[in-house]
């Protein structure tokens, strides 16, 4: 059977690229494909994002926090956002919710095989399984098969362990989020943790790293306890949930597409934030154009902008400073919130500030540090 859509990889990009497409009066009657080698039936990670009012996945967002921290073992920037909201979404929420609202289309398959290959062919995508070949007139890939090169040279892992932990009496302020706290050993490289009380006994405590090599899964799980210990000042807890991820933070560049036919989405794509790892939001603006484009003329292929090849060059730069240890991540968004209105850094992370505001941010940051590493990035 030939489809309209194949999309490949049922996560977050892939979902929420199906669920848009249902939600279209003019595309919602389309024959789609979706393609994983696992159902999505866990909670196998969590979303944390920042926006201006309420977004397409309002409805399960677990919680959200206008007040947030940024932590040194010498200051703590305490800070109320007025124009965003810090949110959070559970994976499972959202699989469930998308998931839910796909079975009332019978034009959508779903099929559980390992992806081999993508290939074009006479104006056509076809994708092969271990099982079976599919065609369709465009396929969206949200797998890493067609990922750059990654080394140590070009790309720091964001690699992280995050536990979600409960506690008898209340200890949390739930309207308070802490952001980066990088008090820290930075023996590794970048390293910080987050802390995100959902209510009073109950928080999102994570650690995280931007470093070129990944950590045996136990430092992770000692490194929580002991902060949790010494830090938050608990030793009575039950862990409800763990949750291990690990984001690549490349200055290679990451193709938009693969002979016209493949469009690559998510991280795929180059839609997870290079200097921050930060995807959520970056993957609802891309699908949003995406739409937009099936909608005009039934061509999904979006060629990036100028602006949006600065921010791009942002990222890279930012990347390559810490390749090459011209400065640590925790002296460089030590600085930045420093120097900078917090808000104003949010909304340069989100490629929503103009130029006026990435000269604020960058004239924070040591020009010696930052202008080879540009100009390394400018001309590779």
């Amino acid at each position: 059977m030939r489809y309209d859509y194949i999309i490949a990889g049922s996560g977050c990009a892939g979902l929420s690229l199906l669920f848009k497409i249902l939600k279209e009066p003019g595309l919602r009657e389309k024959k789609i494909l979706v393609v994983d080698k696992e159902s999505k039936n866990t909670n196998d990670r969590t979303w944390c994002y920042w926006e201006k009012g309420e977004g397409t996945f309002e409805e399960i967002v677990l919680h959200a926090w206008s007040n947030l921290e940024f932590k040194t073992e010498t200051f703590v920037n305490a800070f109320e956002l007025k124009d965003y909201k810090y949110k959070m979404i559970r994976g499972i929420d959202f699989y469930k919710y998308v998931l839910n609202y796909v079975s009332n289309f019978a034009n959508v398959d779903f099929v559980t095989e390992s992806i081999k290959r993508f290939e074009v062919s006479e104006n056509q995508a076809i994708l092969e399984t271990d099982k079976a070949q599919y065609r369709a007139n465009y396929l969206f890939n949200s797998t890493s098969l067609l990922n750059p090169n990654f080394s140590k040279e070009n790309t720091l892992l964001q690699h992280f362990t995050g536990w979600v932990i409960e506690t008898n009496e209340p200890h949390f302020n739930p309207k308070i989020g802490t952001l980066m706290d990088f008090s820290l050993s930075q023996k590794h490289g970048t390293t910080f943790m987050y802390v995100l009380p959902v209510s009073s006994k109950k928080a999102l405590v994570e650690y995280t790293l931007f470093t070129g090599e990944l950590l045996d899964k136990e430092e992770y799980r000692s490194e929580l306890k002991a902060y949790i210990q010494k830090k938050l000042s608990l030793s009575s807890y039950q862990i409800l949930e763990e949750e291990y991820g690990v984001i690549p933070m490349s200055v290679q560049n990451f193709s938009t597409h693969y002979k016209n036919r493949v469009i690559n989405i998510g991280t795929a794509g180059g839609y997870t934030k290079a200097s921050s790892g930060y995807t959520f939001r970056f993957i609802q603006n891309h699908t949003d154009k995406i739409i937009n484009r099936l909608k005009q003329n039934g061509n999904p292929l979006i060629r990036p902008s100028f602006r949006d090849k600065m921010f791009q060059w942002y990222d890279r730069t930012l990347v390559e400073v810490i390749l090459s240890e011209r400065m640590t991540g925790k002296e460089i968004f030590g600085r930045m919130f420093k120097k900078v209105p917090p808000e104003l850094i949010l909304k340069f992370l989100a490629n929503e500030s103009d130029l006026s505001d990435d000269l604020k941010v960058m004239w924070s940051l040591p020009i010696s540090k930052f202008l080879p590493a540009g100009v390394t990035q400018l001309v590779q």
